[in-house]
């Protein structure tokens, strides 16, 4: 155990599994404005990140892009389908890591699904561009960080204890097994 944890009055471990992963999951991800979509996992030189919007997460935690066929992205999941979602749902809590199986189709009632007027940036030919792609994530595990009474009562925890010397973090960390 950490010596922070050590310190630590409060049970501030809490493993995750099935359907109380997959509801942390879809709580952290709706507080999120993006992730870091990581890949090239296996390479044995740094992994490629890249900042991406999740369009939709389904009730058992799998996550859906829109990306360019062309993509750098796209390439490196088609050799190696490994990948990790970084998310951070605000500037004190809410971290999440997920690692998973990524596969790319080019289903159009998914596209039409996902389709976001904003994505014209990105397709100029919007929803029917030939380079739009689906990417489906699909979580396998994951390690979370976030607080467990909201960030208020965080920020009075750690001031209270930064006045008596004691530890009150109202942090809550553990594993996500969906």
């Amino acid at each position: 155990m950490d010596s922070i944890n050590q310190q630590q009055e409060e049970n501030n471990r809490q493993n995750l599994t099935n359907a109380d992963a997959i509801e942390k999951i879809r709580e952290l991800f709706d507080e999120a404005d993006c992730c870091f979509f990581c890949t090239n996992m296996q390479a044995r030189r740094a992994f490629t990140t890249r900042p991406m919007a999740v369009q939709k997460i389904d009730r058992d935690g799998t996550c859906w892009f829109l990306s360019a066929n062309d993509s750098k992205k796209n390439k490196e999941i088609d050799s190696d389908p490994t990948v990790q979602l970084l998310f951070q749902a605000s500037k004190h809590a809410g971290f999440v890591s997920l690692s998973g199986n990524a596969s790319i189709s080019t289903n159009k009632s998914m596209i039409r699904e996902l389709w976001n007027p904003i994505m014209k940036t990105w397709f100029t030919k919007g929803e029917d561009d030939p380079r739009i792609t689906v990417i489906k994530f699909v979580p396998v595990e994951g390690y979370y960080w976030d607080t467990k009474h909201g960030a208020l009562v965080a920020f009075a925890k750690q001031i209270a204890g930064a006045m008596v010397g004691k530890t009150m973090d109202d942090s809550v960390e553990g594993t996500l097994k969906p």
